[in-house]
């Protein structure tokens, strides 16, 4: 159905795809793989019109192509879901999801009603129930990526790529974009997924074609290899075990939160979190999990509830305060909380940071230049320069200067909230040792993640929230699938979670 034959692609000199090839035939569901940065989004960016091509050849249906835009590959049946959402935050979910095909009457004037209708019907058969007048701005992230996917879907697309389509969503959800995914499948629909969850790989795709560097490394089919041989292609090395060990003295309490309260958000919150240790808060989408955090960094007001550090109350009204306490915070969405995108990697790291980087006020160019560098090595971030802007980045190597930009503040506390979000898996080991490393240095870690096996993998214990309260802690051998799963279904019945 679709063949790439020769491409490369090079920016500033800097050579990013090289004699890349990829074929999908008709009917099939083909991973897409590589570490952050080995070309993944910037090879589809390019079969869709978005960049232009510097050489190689592209055919759909056998035909040569040469798309100038990503409406010309619509128009051929190619639909495409970025990994960075692409939400219009003051239209409606219906607005949103009929975007450039909208229904109209005579005079430009839209079918409201009718549009209405059918965007409740999609969204439906992917599980998400809400209002589609609602603006789409107002939506949690994973809420968001389920309108995304549904806009693809509503093109009646042959070929539907999907960037890293479920980093925002919990089993639940996957489990149902899987079943349409295989009953668009069976109606011909052609799919090109990219993702760094190896278990969707294994579950939902038929082949595999590995990048390396920009380099093509290899394809293989799905039944005929196996996880190790797969990330050995990724990554050139053998991985080893995917959770570190962990080494860590668990000491005292570092942070305690009692009663923290916000009706809608959450009810009554009660937890600490020790010096050395890891706590995972885990739970559905919408449970209250981030809002708990963004209270904890005071992004948002509670209406009762006390912060303890040290053992000492303390009143955190903004993000300023809590950093001058030592607390960070890696955000779940780094294209709008996390990073400022059009400004350098060197700036976004540095901005947290105008104490170590100045002097007197004033900012020493060479003092930066070498915090920066330093960081942006131990964080493994791929660029051939720290003055790129930050948007010219893969979004895993986006979300290493997120979480640089925090290591960097030296924190006693640290919040991630989807830390390996979009990261592939040799990156994913990387950010666990520097947490098993701040917590071996007394760093007391509050982790927010929808991925279960990392959330067993590396925590200390394990909080479960549903629908804004606590419902259940699990820690040693009671922390399972099913146990948490259990408690973030508000405890009524236990719901086998999916191992992919």
């Amino acid at each position: 159905m679709i063949e790439m034959s020769g491409i490369q692609k090079a920016f500033s000199g800097n050579v990013v795809l090289k004699d890349v090839q990829f074929q999908l035939a008709d009917g099939e569901i083909h991973a897409l793989m590589g570490e952050n940065g080995a070309g993944k989004s910037t090879m589809m960016k390019i079969l869709t019109g978005i960049y232009e091509r510097d050489n190689g050849v592209i055919k759909v249906d056998g035909e040569e192509v040469h798309f100038k835009s990503p409406k010309e590959a619509e128009a051929k049946g190619i639909a495409v879901i970025h990994q960075e959402l692409n939400i219009l935050p003051d239209l409606t979910v219906a607005e949103n999801l009929f975007l450039g095909n909208e229904q109209t009457v005579g005079m430009g004037i839209m079918k409201n009603k009718e549009m209405n209708k059918e965007a409740k019907r999609i969204l439906n058969q992917l599980g998400l129930d809400i209002d589609v007048r609602t603006p789409a701005g107002s939506l949690s992230v994973g809420k968001q990526q389920i309108i995304e996917i549904a806009k693809a879907m509503e093109t009646k697309a042959n070929v539907i790529i999907m960037d890293e389509p479920t980093a925002a969503l919990t089993d639940r959800e996957i489990q149902t974009l899987f079943k349409t995914i295989r009953k668009l499948k069976s109606e011909g629909v052609s799919f090109v997924y990219i993702s760094h969850r190896m278990e969707e790989i294994f579950a939902i795709c038929d082949r595999i074609t590995i990048l390396r560097d920009g380099e093509y490394v290899g394809v293989r089919t799905i039944k005929d290899t196996t996880f190790d041989e797969i990330v050995q292609m990724m990554v050139g090395r053998e991985l080893g075990e995917r959770f570190p060990g962990r080494n860590a003295t668990i000491g005292d309490v570092k942070l305690e939160v009692k009663g923290l309260t916000r009706p809608g958000l959450c009810e009554d919150v009660h937890f600490n979190v020790r010096k050395g240790e890891i706590v995972a808060l885990a739970g559905l989408m919408g449970a209250g999990r981030t809002e708990v955090a963004q209270a904890i960094f005071g992004y948002r007001k509670m209406t009762k509830g006390q912060l303890f550090i040290d053992g000492n109350a303390v009143k955190i009204k903004n993000p300023r305060q809590a950093k001058k306490l030592g607390i960070g915070f890696v955000t779940e969405d780094r294209k709008t909380q996390g990073l400022i995108v059009d400004f350098s990697i060197k700036e976004n790291i540095a901005m947290a940071n105008f104490g170590k980087t100045s002097k007197s006020g004033i900012i020493s160019g060479s003092k930066e230049k070498s915090f920066v560098g330093n960081l942006v090595k131990k964080l493994g971030v791929k660029t051939p320069s720290a003055e790129l802007s930050a948007k010219s980045l893969s979004g895993g190597n986006q979300q290493k200067v997120v979480i640089a930009k925090w290591l960097g503040i030296e924190p006693e506390i640290l919040i991630l909230d989807e830390p390996t979000r979009g990261v592939d898996i040799g990156a994913k080991k990387e950010i666990y040792q520097i947490m098993n490393d701040l917590a071996e240095q007394g760093v007391a870690i509050l982790m927010i993640s929808s991925e279960l096996p990392e959330v067993i993998g590396m925590s200390d214990r394990v909080l479960v929230m549903h629908e804004g309260k606590i419902t259940g802690e699990v820690a040693g051998e009671d922390m399972t699938q099913e146990k948490i799963m259990h408690y973030a279904t508000g405890g009524d019945k236990v719901v086998q979670s999916q191992n992919f």
